[in-house]
């Protein structure tokens, strides 16, 4: 969907996606590239040789220069196009985080980018007013259709009906943690799953089972449901999530 940056700031430094922007930019062109240079210093090799009335194949070697050179471009402009979604996922994922982190203040504990089985939570608040798993869509703003709508549990974004259903996603996530806790702490919560849109205006925000929203607006209806969990069990479920995820990084 291609657009603007619904950012309009770049976000404080939290952790995000920078080792796959790093992987993609580091495992890919910067070998294609050396590949190119290798060859092309061949290529001119055979050309000194040829001009010199030494037995060469410059052609040949430039041929095969020309293809080197040709898929390093081609992979370059690929994967720059790679790295601008993932940047701009990344920066997606800060600014929420950085709106999540004043439920500290609350007593809430905030874990960012936590390693789920096959998929990433971007974020999950454990908080005396419930337990969430928080999944960022950072999308390309249109021009001038720069809108989410909700209709019963679809989601259309710009009037497109996305790949990946994110209510479904984030659904999934969310019982992935419930049974996540429940394993190490013999308890069972009930995880919401919340979808967030960064810079869209989500039109009639959905506030049912999971929640869809502009991201600014969930600390507030965070801290606004009824206090259902206590202090302990707040510690307890931080403190298993955090030892999970310790153990996933290690």
């Amino acid at each position: 969907m291609p657009g603007q940056s619904p950012l309009k700031a770049k976000p404080f430094r939290v952790p995000g996606l920078d080792e796959e922007i790093d992987r993609s930019i580091n495992d890919t062109v910067t070998s294609y590239f050396i590949a190119a240079a290798v060859l092309c210093a061949l290529s001119g090799m055979e050309w000194l040789g040829y001009l010199t009335h030494a037995p060469r194949h410059p052609i040949l070697f430039s041929v095969i220069a020309a293809i080197a050179v040709a898929a390093a471009s081609w992979r370059t402009v690929e994967v720059r196009s790679r790295v601008r979604r993932l940047r701009q996922g990344r920066d997606g994922e800060r600014a929420v985080g950085q709106f999540l982190e004043r439920l500290r203040v609350g007593n809430a504990q905030v874990f960012h980018d936590v390693p789920g089985e096959g998929f990433n939570l971007d974020h999950v608040v454990i908080s005396p007013h419930g337990l969430y798993a928080i999944e960022t869509k950072t999308y390309s703003k249109p021009w001038p259709e720069a809108r989410v709508t909700v209709d019963g549990d679809s989601v259309k974004i710009a009037g497109q009906i996305p790949d990946r259903d994110p209510i479904v996603q984030v659904s999934l996530a969310a019982r992935w943690l419930t049974d996540k806790l429940h394993e190490s702490t013999g308890k069972l919560w009930a995880v919401r799953g919340v979808v967030v849109f960064p810079g869209w205006f989500v039109e009639q925000p959905l506030r049912g089972r999971v929640w869809v929203l502009e991201p600014k607006m969930l600390p507030g209806l965070i801290e606004q449901e009824p206090v259902s969990v206590t202090p302990e069990d707040v510690a307890l479920a931080a403190f298993h999530l955090s030892r999970y995820v310790r153990a996933m990084v290690e």
